[in-house]
């Protein structure tokens, strides 16, 4: 049998973890000395309340080699085949500390995939593949519809402030509109696995409308697709934005999520963000 692992930073539902059994490693927070593994010592909730409170940011940690290993050990002493999908190398270490942990143990089948993403755009990079590995795919297949799934994948969000981002080192080509948004809300896409600057705009509402438009541009009207919409601490504007994408495209599947601990360090709260992929494409057509 193929078991997946995926990570943290994915911030899927848990339910969807338990229903397809996907196997999650999770990254960590550190807080004024005192580590937190994110989805197990401490809820988003109670984070982003410390964060308010923090008279120094967070910093986040990737998982070791070592926790990989064991992991990797365990599913693979039972039988299983491993495709293991994280978080942007260019983002995170998580991915050269799965090859690490991969390189000790040369007898196990284990396929490494950088997702070149991050949150739901990984997190349905994953779940396409324990979908795939439940209806009996091989281990071949389900990594080239992952692989087919990385071009496609559209991740766009706007943060409240570039605040996060830049003084957690993760801003990428988004630097370049720091110093000018005093009034102006970022709206910014992963690219290349990087977080590159989409567009500027003066309001929330107008935020939620360019980040429809920005998935449209890469989507033709009418094609079926995945989407997930994510918040950090704004349900109702996130409902909100849930509701247009459903009216707008034609969603198969449209999940609902929280950015977590580890992507909050980065972008702050109030961040607001949709992910879209084709469905056809991560159903390996």
């Amino acid at each position: 049998m193929i078991k997946i692992v995926t990570d943290s930073t994915a911030q899927l539902p848990a339910d969807l973890v338990q229903q397809h059994d996907i196997r999650v490693i999770p990254l960590k927070v550190l807080f004024d000395g005192k580590v937190y593994r994110e989805g197990v010592d401490l809820s988003n909730h109670e984070f982003y309340r410390m964060l308010a409170e923090a008279k120094t940011l967070p910093t986040t940690s990737q998982p070791s080699a070592g926790e990989f290993f064991d992991l990797y050990s365990e599913l693979s002493q039972d039988g299983h085949e491993i495709i293991s999908v994280h978080i942007s190398g260019k983002l995170s270490g998580t991915i050269s500390s799965a090859q690490a942990a991969k390189e000790m143990l040369p007898e196990a089948r284990i396929t490494i995939i950088d997702s070149a993403s991050t949150a739901m755009g990984l997190g349905l990079m994953a779940l396409t593949a324990a979908q795939a590995a439940a209806e009996g795919r091989t281990a071949a297949e389900i990594v080239a519809i992952v692989e087919k799934m990385i071009p496609a994948m559209n991740v766009v969000f706007v943060v409240d402030t570039l605040e996060y981002l830049q003084k957690g080192g993760r801003i990428g080509g988004a630097a370049a509109l720091v110093g000018t948004l005093l009034k102006v809300k970022p709206i910014l896409c992963l690219k290349g696995g990087r977080v590159e600057p989409l567009d500027k705009v003066r309001s929330k509402r107008k935020a939620l409308a360019r980040l429809m438009e920005a998935v449209e541009e890469r989507v033709r009207p009418g094609t079926p697709v995945r989407a997930a919409v994510l918040h950090a601490e704004v349900p109702d504007e996130a409902r909100e934005l849930e509701q247009k994408v459903r009216a707008r495209f034609n969603c198969t599947e449209c999940y609902f999520a929280e950015v977590g601990p580890v992507l909050g360090t980065h972008t702050g709260p109030g961040v607001l963000g949709l992910v879209a992929v084709p469905q056809m494409v991560s159903q390996g057509s």
